[in-house]
């Protein structure tokens, strides 16, 4: 535990209540900040990150006695899940076996250097937050994760209480399933009453960090495996669910890059998407061309089409385009720079570059352009430069997976 920076546990008084989701989406955007990142999940009886990324057919490994996590992309999971011969088995311990496994799973567990360990806890105050709680030594704090109704709100007052018991800083209440977010316009209705979680984090005086509504893409993300913040990362709800996500990115405040990397997360997240949405800038303040309706779209090419294999492109066709109309007003082929690691994001940024479309890119190469204000889009298509760039303007375009995630 001493080569982990930041150790934070997401908690809830009730279950259902999405806290796994918004654990997944912790992890996922802190490693499209750049960290090197952690999911514990210590939901013994209910263990269900494996299912949620995708690895219910992945083991650790075992190396000098240590148990080694699985590893999807840059983020590294353990999970009692991985351990059981079917997904259909219960697991049937008493408090003493459970405190047991939590113990390997914090002490045998070869997690290497990390600045964030994201622990997702079953809900309640029972046997394995308590021990979590006790075996970590110093848990940097806690996001209380509950829906708006005031059935669950209540159950948070216990989450914060047993949390001051225990000495842990609790970070901010997150309001889950606050309204239903219409899938084709994006427009919220409030299904349920809300504003349970606000008003409990301003009784109690700690920071309420936001409410997400109810989105189908979020359940269909769950249960094919994918995080949502990266293959719905355009949505409305992304971007509401990346400023929920926001504060606890800057809590890595003594790091020298931690304001960039605040501001990396939206800018990042766009990197991986999979809808056909048009991308949001959140980072006008780097990108002033935004500002004054202008932006310059960068696609690399190879036969005068877009070129999945992007550092190694030919060229690259810089496409003005009108954001105000939504038309392109010039374009312009340049010849790629000799391969050079870390050469082509400020390479591009001082040509003016707001926005790259590629067929792939892998994580360091996407943040290193989120530092330069860049945004990313991969999965698009080996098409003509103008076609790719007026379906991105038209909210039509259509992206797969990243093919170059490396």
């Amino acid at each position: 535990m001493s080569r982990i920076r930041r150790k934070i546990i997401v908690m809830s008084g009730k279950g259902g209540v999405g806290k796994s989701t918004v654990a997944v989406n912790l992890a996922a955007a802190l490693t499209l900040a750049g960290k090197r990142v952690g999911l514990l999940d210590a939901d013994i009886h209910g263990p269900s990150i494996p299912t949620m990324l995708g690895l219910e057919r992945e083991a650790p490994q075992s190396h000098d006695g240590d148990i080694v996590p699985v590893e999807v992309g840059d983020l590294k999971v353990l999970s009692l899940g991985f351990f059981l011969p079917s997904p259909d088995d219960a697991v049937i311990w008493r408090g003493p076996m459970k405190m047991t496994v939590i113990r390997q799973f914090l002490r045998d567990a070869a997690w290497g250097d990390l600045d964030f360990l994201i622990i997702d806890s079953p809900p309640g105050t029972g046997d394995e937050p308590l021990s979590v709680c006790q075996l970590i030594g110093k848990l940097d704090g806690a996001v209380i994760v509950t829906t708006p109704q005031k059935v669950a709100a209540v159950d948070v007052r216990k989450s914060v209480n047993f949390c001051r018991q225990l000495q842990v800083p609790v970070l901010g209440i997150v309001e889950n399933m606050s309204g239903f977010a219409c899938p084709r316009c994006g427009e919220i209705t409030h299904v349920l009453r809300s504003g349970g979680g606000r008003s409990i984090a301003e009784t109690m005086r700690i920071p309420f960090l936001g409410a997400i509504p109810m989105d189908p893409a979020i359940a269909d993300a769950c249960d094919d495996g994918r995080v949502f913040l990266h293959h719905y990362a355009t949505s409305p709800t992304a971007k509401i669910m990346r400023d929920v996500i926001a504060p606890i990115v800057r809590l890595d405040g003594d790091h020298p890059n931690a304001q960039a990397d605040a501001s990396a997360v939206a800018a990042t997240a766009s990197t991986m998407s999979t809808t056909s949405t048009k991308p949001t800038s959140t980072n006008a303040r780097e990108n002033p061309t935004k500002e004054n309706n202008h932006m310059k779209i960068a696609i690399p090419l190879a036969d005068g089409r877009l070129a999945m294999h992007f550092g190694h492109c030919e060229r690259f066709a810089l496409i003005d385009v009108d954001t105000a109309s939504k038309t392109i007003t010039g374009r312009t082929d340049i010849e790629a720079p000799p391969h050079q690691p870390g050469l082509l994001p400020p390479w591009l940024a001082e040509r003016g570059a707001t926005v790259i479309l590629a067929g792939g890119m892998g994580q360091r190469a996407r943040s290193l352009f989120a530092e330069q204000g860049i945004e990313v889009v991969v999965g698009a298509a080996a098409d003509a430069p103008e076609k790719l760039v007026a379906a991105y303007l038209a909210g039509t375009l259509q992206t797969g997976d990243n093919v170059c995630d490396h």
